[in-house]
């Protein structure tokens, strides 16, 4: 087992949108937790992802403003459990800053959040008779992590490994980092039924931030030059 604590790549700027996002995620899921189990069940039930509606274009109760496929987005701010948002949480503030610098601040929202919606989408594809609820950043994180292996492979990444009972912290590349991760994900998802996890969204979020991060990342002005 393995699990990331910082990497050793600076910013040139403070990312306040991965800030604003981590925010976000946890005020929605402390507000959740406060109204029970009940209504944290009923707000999964209605703002998240039901593959089900999606295909058949099908709001199913309880309703939401906006219909099925508002909660492309609105899922995506859902958590199932306290470990469930600190983990994704955590990533998204190690990776994610290093992202938000090379794209902007406005467009790693866009970046973050179409992120979200790709893992869905595969997701909801290859279940699509489904009407479980998918709920969670884990997408958007995953989009994150695509860009973040794309631009920077040889990024050293301080890591937590846990070996049967020896405990060891190493520095490890990203590409290889993140490489494990991905192998990881698409081993999960072979399990298939055995696992409540969306093994799915977790590959095409991180697919469409290998494929896209070049289109959000910002331009480099060119230098004019006057010769005399």
């Amino acid at each position: 087992m393995f699990f990331p604590l910082k990497d050793e790549n600076p910013t040139k700027q403070f990312s306040y949108m991965t800030l604003l996002m981590i925010i976000l995620n946890c005020l929605i899921f402390f507000i959740h937790l406060a109204g029970g189990r009940y209504y944290r069940a009923l707000m999964a039930t209605k703002f998240g992802v039901v593959p089900f509606e999606i295909v058949n274009v099908v709001d199913l109760n309880p309703k939401v403003i906006g219909g099925p496929y508002i909660t492309l987005i609105t899922s995506q701010f859902l958590h199932g459990g306290l470990l469930h948002l600190l983990g994704n949480m955590w990533f998204l503030w190690i990776f994610g800053n290093n992202i938000e610098d090379i794209v902007g601040h406005y467009r790693f929202i866009f970046f973050y959040l179409l992120g979200g919606v790709a893992a869905a989408l595969l997701q909801v594809l290859l279940t699509a008779d489904s009407t479980i609820p998918i709920i969670g950043a884990s997408g958007a994180v995953s989009a994150v992590l695509g860009a973040y292996v794309l631009k920077f492979p040889r990024a050293r990444v301080r890591t937590l490994m846990f070996i049967f009972i020896f405990v060891t912290i190493i520095n490890v590349p990203a590409a290889a980092f993140i490489g494990i991760w991905f192998f990881m994900q698409v081993l999960y998802s072979l399990l298939g039924p055995l696992s409540n996890v969306a093994w799915f969204a977790h590959i095409g979020g991180f697919i469409f931030g290998l494929a896209f991060i070049k289109i959000f990342e910002k331009r480099q002005k060119k230098q004019r030059y006057r010769v005399y």
